[in-house]
């Protein structure tokens, strides 16, 4: 077992069906009056994004919000103001979200970042999403603990997928990613916020990641 720099062992871990873990997700984020929003947060190659649908799936209907498309071509870690004024401030107010971030409009990008109107829950996934600038607008912070070298083999063969990086590029990239966020997450400490951790590592509990979670609360 191998975790990132700063992070302790959570435990001890058990079996939740993932349809009873949405609900005590539910239970625990009760907003008054407006949407609930839930933070899907873990080290890069953890699982988060995978965890992220399966639970939109869940409290359909449900929009995610992924942190990558915030800071697309701005910054890998210092986009918490955009995600702030572009999507958290807009879904506390009440307000539709279409947002182009700077970004986009300087380069092109086509499209925007959409939250459906209907959506009562609003899921947003990606490293850093629980930090501290963004705890004050979260109802509920998921950690999703994996092991350090299981995760970087998974995002490597993730992105030459995904990417069609090859093996030596895609090693390169993750090495220059995992230099800023070893330390931004030893920093900020998201998993002291979380309200859950949920475990992907083969330390956490076995089960059927298609209906089932590992979990460790308290």
């Amino acid at each position: 077992m191998e975790l990132g720099p700063g992070e302790p062992a959570a435990g001890p871990w058990r079996v939740e069906r993932l349809d009873d873990f949405a609900r005590s997700l539910a239970a625990a984020a009760d907003p008054v009056g407006r949407l609930r929003i839930v933070a899907v947060d873990g080290r890069g190659g953890s699982g988060k994004t995978v965890l992220a649908d399966r639970l939109a799936r869940e409290f359909a209907p449900a929009a995610v919000v992924h942190s990558d498309d915030v800071a697309w071509a701005h910054s890998r870690f210092g986009w918490d103001d955009l995600m702030i004024a572009g999507i958290l401030e807009p879904l506390h107010a009440g307000e539709a979200v279409s947002y182009r971030p700077p970004a986009w409009i300087r380069d092109g990008r086509e499209g925007s970042i959409d939250v459906d109107p209907g959506a009562l829950t609003v899921i947003i996934e990606g490293v850093g999403v629980s930090r501290r600038s963004l705890a004050p607008y979260l109802d509920v912070a998921i950690w999703v603990q994996s092991d350090y070298v299981e995760a970087k083999r998974r995002g490597v063969r993730r992105d030459m997928a995904d990417l069609g990086r090859d093996p030596e590029e895609a090693d390169r990239l993750w090495d220059e990613w995992e230099a800023e966020e070893a330390p931004f997450l030893e920093a900020d400490q998201p998993w002291l916020r979380a309200g859950v951790i949920v475990g992907t590592a083969s330390w956490a509990a076995p089960h059927d990641p298609a209906t089932e979670v590992s979990v460790a609360r308290g």
